[in-house]
């Protein structure tokens, strides 16, 4: 963006937790990004005023309001960080407006709903973004670059892992995120699109999409207390899943994620098999990749936190680790500066339907008992 640009107007959809991580993201690129452009946090979306309006104050947000409807024609860039239900509506209407969009995994709760966005999207000339921020962990960075040079061969197996415990409590607390209605499906959406997304970044492009699979769910908890009364609320969503998945190539993808698997609390895993070589990464440890290639017997432990290494340039000297909130800031800086130059990002809506399309089957599988063509 030229020195005589004005800022992009940036009004955000929830104030939670997706919205902090992406106010967060905002604050610190004039800092650590000065070529990204230059942002005004414009205007803060939420129901309850007293919450919104104190949200603001920390966030940085000129204006507050309390309906969506009021605001996707009057900024450059929507973030649609509200639950899964309202992903839909505000997302479209925006498109139709002509503003880019980005909005939070899954794309919706249910592949109908995210076929209708991926179509506006089309339609629309705005920029349209799903946000599956592990693409922009510099390891994973570093992963996809020995994949695509041809440093493991070929890809024979993916496995993806999610695992946390926050609902491995029965008296964990009903949330809409154990409603059908207004989240979709479980540890499924919530945790396995971004399994999915990561797997389908690394090795897409050598394996193709998943062609079929079979999808198991389960719900552990049926039923769940609701915070400050006395009541309980039916779970109506899965607790985990698993999938074992066939790609294009004939590559096998084995896939799970589980909100109730006590002693982790945020797992995310992927572990890659090839001819000439293997890696996995966890989050838990995201500075790090773990590499086999060649006649070596085990893993090689690589600290991806040289200046050389995707975005660290940007941080802090060789050694100095980054951490999760730092890949909200890669991915808003990358976001940013396609709309600022008109150019291609991804994952997009398109990626993001890849994706659902996989969780669908899932659902199916389960229903059906067997496995399930990926439509």
């Amino acid at each position: 963006m030229s020195d005589t640009s004005p800022p992009l107007r940036v009004g955000f959809l929830g104030y939670r937790f997706m919205g902090k991580a992406h106010a967060n993201a905002l604050a610190r690129l004039p800092m650590f990004f000065p070529d990204a452009p230059e942002t005004e946090r414009a205007v803060l979306v939420g129901r309850d005023e007293s919450a919104l309006a104190a949200a603001a104050d920390r966030f940085g947000f000129a204006e507050t309001a309390t309906d969506w409807r009021d605001v996707v024609d009057d900024v450059d860039v929507f973030y649609n960080l509200g639950p899964n239900h309202l992903h839909v509506e505000p997302t479209v209407t925006a498109l139709e407006a002509g503003t880019n969009v980005l909005c939070e995994k899954p794309l919706a709760p249910t592949l109908d709903g995210a076929e209708r966005m991926a179509e506006a999207a089309r339609d629309s000339d705005a920029h349209a973004a799903c946000a599956f921020n592990y693409r922009f962990v510099p390891a994973i960075r570093y992963a996809k670059r020995l994949v695509d040079a041809g440093e493991l061969g070929d890809i024979s197996h993916v496995r993806g892992r999610y695992m946390q415990d926050w609902l491995a409590d029965p008296e964990a607390p009903w949330s809409w995120r154990n409603d059908e209605e207004m989240a979709g499906s479980g540890a499924l959406g919530d945790l396995g699109a971004h399994t999915v997304d990561l797997a389908r970044f690394l090795v897409g492009d050598h394996v193709g999409e998943v062609e079929r699979l079979s999808g198991h769910l389960r719900t552990f908890t049926e039923r769940r207390p609701v915070e400050g009364v006395d009541e309980s609320r039916e779970v109506t969503v899965d607790d985990a899943y698993s999938a074992q998945a066939e790609y294009e190539s004939g590559a096998m993808g084995t896939f799970e994620a589980s909100r109730v698997a006590t002693g982790h609390a945020n797992d995310h895993t992927i572990t890659l098999h090839g001819t000439e070589g293997s890696l996995r990464f966890s989050l838990e440890r995201l500075n790090e990749l773990e590499v086999q290639t060649g006649d070596a017997r085990g893993y090689e432990t690589v600290l991806v936190t040289d200046e050389s290494d995707p975005y660290i340039d940007h941080w802090w000297p060789p050694g100095h680790v980054v951490g999760w909130e730092h890949t909200f800031v890669h991915e808003n800086s990358e976001f940013l500066s396609a709309i600022d130059g008109d150019e291609a990002f991804h994952p997009d809506f398109e990626d993001a339907l890849a994706v659902q399309r996989v969780l669908d089957a899932v659902e199916r599988s389960d229903d059906a008992g067997e496995w399930v063509d990926v439509d």
